[in-house]
C-alpha cells in the first residue's frame, strides 16, 4: 500500500450467545438439526404470537460489558428493524438502536509495531439472528431454513480505530478470546457462532475527514478477514487514483477468487424505519443485578497474562500465547503445578512441541492426546536427568501416538540417559582416538570443534549420554 494513504477500519462482530433456547422463544439453539425442525410459531412470525425475552441473554450481555470496561445500561430498549428478506418471516428483525445494553467499552491489542493500542467499543447490542437461504439443494430454486431464526446474538461494534488488516484480526481474536473466557459463546466460526462485518475506508494521509466506507459482510475466519480487508483497501486506493469515487455499499468476499464484489447499496438507519418494539418492555437492570454479574467474571486474559509473568516468571510473549485461551492457560497451570521442572520449561514445551502437534492435526487443547499430568511426568524425567531433552522429543512423539506414559516408553525402549561417568569416559576416549586430527586442531585453539566431539559421542550413545557430562569430560580429556 502507498504511504500516501491511511486505512480506517471498524468491525461489527456478531457473537452467538451460548443459551440453550432462543432469544424470544423456547426453541432449541442446538446446531446441526434438520432444516425447520427448531422453529416455533414465534420464530416463524405467525400473527398474534408474542416474544418473551430470555433472561440469560441479558446476563451474558452484561457480563461482556463489564469485561470490556463498558457501561451496562440500566435501561435498554428493543426495536424493530424493518426489511424484507426471504429468511426473515416477520418482515423485521428485533434489535436495539438508540438504547443498547452495552456502551463505551475498550479493548487493547498489539499494533503492527508490537506496541499496545486501545480500540474503543462503541456499543454491544442484543438482537435475533435471521434464518438461512439454501441454494445448493434445489434446482433453480432456493430453500429457507429457519432453525437459526431467533438465535440470540450480541453484536459488538468497534470505533473506526484500526489501521490495518492485521490490527483488525488482532482485535477480532481478542474479542473471540474474551467471549470464550466468559463462557457466553463457543466462538465456533465454522458453525456461524462468531463472524464479523468489516467497515473499510481509505483517506489521504493527514486528512481528518473519513473516506467513504464499504462494508464487507459475513466474514467467518480470521484469515478471510485479513485477506478481504487487504483486497478492499487496494481496490479503493486504485479506484480513487484512477479518478473514481468509492461508493458506500455492502460487499461480499469471494474466498475462491480472493476478491470482494458488490452486494447492494449501503443502507442507513432511516432506511430500516426503526421504532420501539411494542411487544417488548424496556429492559431495566438495577445495581444489584449488575454487581451480581460482576462477581461471576473470571480472571480475564490481560490480568492472567500479567499474573503468569509475575508468578511463574514467564517471558511476556509466552504468557500472552498461553493466556489467549482459558483452556490452554488451565493446561499450563496444571503442568506447572505437577512438574518439578521450571514453569518456563513447561511453557516452552506447550508453546513449542505440543502446539505444533495440535496444529498439525487441527486439534484444540481440550482434545490433546497428551494430558497435562502426562506432560508433567515427561518434564520430570528431563528434570531428574533420566532422559535428555533430545530423547524427550522422541518420548513425546511416542506419547502422542498413544504408546503409554513417559515412564512406560522410557523403560520399554531403553531410553534412560547414561550418567555413569566411567562409561562416558570410555566412549569419549574412543572418539578422540578415532579423530586425532580434530583433537590436534582443538588443542591448537579451534574451540568450535567441541561441538564435533559432542556430536560423535551422542551418536555413539544413541543420544542417551548426559550432554552436560559429555561436554565436561571432553574438555577435560582434550586438555590433557
Amino acid at each position: 500500500m502507498s504511504a500516501d494513504w491511511e486505512v480506517v477500519i471498524g468491525l461489527e462482530v456478531h457473537t452467538q450467545l451460548a443459551t440453550k433456547s432462543k432469544i424470544f422463544s423456547g426453541s432449541s439453539t442446538a446446531y446441526g438439526a434438520e432444516p425447520n425442525t427448531q422453529a416455533s410459531l414465534i420464530d416463524l412470525g405467525y400473527p398474534g404470537v408474542l416474544p418473551v425475552l430470555n433472561g440469560e441473554v441479558v446476563r451474558m450481555a452484561a457480563k461482556f460489558g463489564l469485561a470490556v470496561n463498558a457501561t451496562v445500561a440500566p435501561r435498554s430498549i428493543f426495536a424493530r428493524k424493518n426489511y424484507f428478506y426471504p429468511d426473515l418471516p416477520k418482515g423485521y428483525q428485533i434489535s436495539q438502536l438508540e438504547l443498547p445494553i452495552v456502551e463505551h467499552g475498550e479493548m487493547f491489542i498489539r499494533d503492527e509495531s508490537g506496541a499496545e493500542k486501545r480500540v474503543g467499543i462503541t456499543r454491544a447490542h442484543l438482537e435475533e439472528d435471521a434464518g438461512k437461504s439454501l441454494h445448493e439443494r434445489f434446482d433453480k430454486m432456493s430453500g429457507i431454513d429457519l432453525n437459526r431464526a431467533g438465535t440470540p446474538l450480541l453484536e459488538i461494534v468497534s470505533e473506526p480505530e484500526m489501521s490495518s488488516a492485521k490490527e483488525a484480526v488482532a482485535y477480532m481474536r481478542k474479542i473471540h478470546s474474551i467471549v470464550r473466557y466468559l463462557e457466553i459463546s463457543d466462538g465456533n466460526m465454522q458453525e456461524g457462532s462468531f463472524r464479523c462485518d468489516a467497515n473499510v475506508s481509505v483517506r489521504p494521509r493527514g486528512q481528518k475527514e473519513l473516506g467513504t466506507r464499504t462494508e464487507i459482510k459475513n466474514l467467518n475466519s480470521f484469515r478471510f478477514v485479513e485477506k478481504a480487508i487487504n483486497f478492499e483497501v487496494e481496490r479503493q486506493i486504485e479506484h480513487i487514483e484512477e479518478g473514481g469515487e468509492v461508493r458506500q455499499e455492502t460487499r461480499l468476499y469471494d474466498s475462491a477468487k480472493d476478491e470482494t464484489r458488490p452486494m447492494r447499496s449501503k443502507e442507513e438507519a432511516n432506511d430500516y424505519r426503526y421504532f420501539p418494539d411494542p411487544d417488548l418492555l424496556p429492559v431495566e437492570l438495577d445495581a444489584d443485578f449488575i454487581e451480581a454479574v460482576r462477581k461471576t467474571l473470571p480472571e480475564l486474559p490481560d490480568a492472567k497474562k500479567q499474573r503468569f509473568v509475575d508468578q511463574y516468571q514467564l517471558k511476556s510473549a509466552d504468557a500472552e500465547i498461553l493466556t489467549f485461551s482459558r483452556a490452554l492457560a488451565d493446561y499450563f497451570e496444571t503442568v506447572a503445578g505437577k512438574s518439578a521442572a521450571a514453569p518456563q520449561v513447561a511453557a516452552n514445551w506447550i508453546v513449542g512441541g505440543l502446539s505444533a502437534a495440535l496444529n498439525k492435526e487441527g486439534l484444540d487443547i481440550q482434545d490433546s492426546k497428551i494430558a497435562a499430568d502426562e506432560l508433567a511426568g515427561l518434564l520430570d524425567r528431563i528434570e531428574d536427568q533420566t532422559i535428555s531433552g533430545k530423547i524427550a522429543k522422541e518420548v513425546f512423539d511416542a506419547m502422542w501416538l498413544g504408546e503409554g506414559s513417559a515412564d512406560e516408553i522410557i523403560e520399554k525402549k531403553g531410553l534412560k540417559q547414561i550418567t555413569d561417568t566411567g562409561a562416558i569416559e570410555k566412549i569419549v576416549a574412543a572418539v578422540i582416538e578415532a579423530n586425532p586430527g580434530q583433537a590436534a586442531d582443538y588443542r591448537a585453539g579451534k574451540d568450535k570443534l567441541l561441538g564435533f566431539f559432542v556430536g560423535q559421542v551422542m551418536k555413539e550413545t544413541g543420544g542417551k549420554a548426559n550432554p552436560g557430562q559429555v561436554n565436561e569430560i571432553i574438555r577435560k580429556m582434550l586438555a590433557d
